[in-house]
């Protein structure tokens, strides 16, 4: 498979999938050992939130309204919030894996009567330049799709400026595998030889599709989301296209929006990278992880997999995550000599 030129040389990353792999059967030879959930739970930096309010407008991909958005600080353990300022009261959804529902091709979150829709791209752009504290106000049931990718948010991220703020930043160490498959499609997440998250992707549409095989592997920070995976878009097949439109979906949407391949390749547009295909589902996979609502430390590689993949991943972590929460029952009482307390047993 091709890697992309300009990945950091993290971990073994540019020498390549063997290395890589390599290197992950050596990390987990001897087995994890006991799984505690403080193994698993490690803060290696502060939380991070804007230092000033910014704003974007567009229109959504797939219901077509404009939509605004505001940006705003938010204080230390609050998350990713969006706020539907076109409805009464302004409800507001948290950005976490608990409230994602059901979504085609995107991925959504609701809380009553507050639903944002194709939140990975702001969730991309917020995870991979580690804002972790924002409420965003937005007029619609889903974010502007912009040119298909997270330029536009990253731009205003830069823009507005991040600060630290007094608080830990907690991350989930992935100290075993987990998998999951969806037909053809599976994502799996392993120990990493190094602290971080190192992500992988697989693009297989098969022999007749206009779209070839493409794989890339990116060791994971805000300089290489910036200039690696940020400016990656949208794509799809121009009979995909056309069976939306027909459907209503994506009527304002055009050629320059996205990335539209037909049978001789992209159609009025041209591509940013040769295998921008692959790093936008990269791009996916940054805001999608972003629900999990901490920061990632492994490795993870997917192929021919999609949102819904990604989720049911997270949902298995947090499952991990909150079986090893829960209490084990009370420790030995032990009195002062050593001795068991018989007395507190019973008790």
């Amino acid at each position: 498979p091709h890697f992309p030129q300009g990945t950091p040389p993290r971990s073994g990353i540019d020498r390549g999938r063997q290395g890589m792999l390599g290197e992950l059967r050596a990390a987990t030879a001897d087995g994890p050992g006991e799984r505690t959930m403080e193994g698993m739970i490690v803060s290696k930096r502060l939380q991070r939130t804007l230092a000033r309010p910014a704003a974007v407008q567009g229109i959504g991909f797939f219901h077509g309204a404009d939509v605004s958005m505001r940006f705003l600080p938010a204080e230390a353990d609050s998350g990713v919030r969006f706020v539907r300022t076109d409805l009464p009261d302004r409800p507001s959804v948290a950005a976490r894996i608990d409230q994602v529902v059901p979504a085609q091709r995107r991925t959504a979150v609701q809380d009553g009567a507050a639903k944002v829709e194709m939140i990975e791209h702001v969730m991309a752009a917020l995870a991979g330049m580690q804002v972790d504290n924002c409420t965003i106000e937005i007029d619609a049931p889903e974010c502007p799709g912009l040119d298909g990718s997270s330029a536009a948010y990253v731009s205003l991220l830069d823009d507005a400026g991040v600060v630290e703020q007094d608080r830990p930043r907690q991350g989930l160490t992935i100290d075993r595998p987990y998998i999951v498959r969806e037909g053809d499609a599976v994502v799996a997440a392993h120990p990493n030889g190094s602290d971080g998250l190192t992500l992988s992707y697989h693009l297989d549409y098969g022999r007749t599709s206009p779209i070839g095989n493409q794989s890339v592997l990116f060791a994971m920070d805000p300089e290489t989301f910036r200039d690696q995976v940020s400016t990656c878009r949208t794509f799809l097949l121009e009979t995909e296209a056309k069976a939306l439109r027909a459907a209503g979906i994506g009527l304002r949407t055009t050629e320059a929006d996205v990335l539209l391949f037909g049978a001789g390749g992209v159609v009025g547009n041209s591509l940013r990278f040769p295998d921008e295909c692959a790093r936008h589902k990269v791009l996916d996979m940054v805001g999608d992880l972003a629900l999990l609502g901490m920061d990632l430390h492994g490795f993870v590689v997917a192929h021919r997999s999609g949102h819904q993949a990604n989720a049911a991943l997270v949902r298995k972590l947090i499952q991990d995550v909150q079986k090893d929460a829960r209490p084990r029952g009370s420790a030995m009482p032990v009195l002062a000599d050593g001795t068991i307390d018989i007395r507190g047993i019973l008790d």
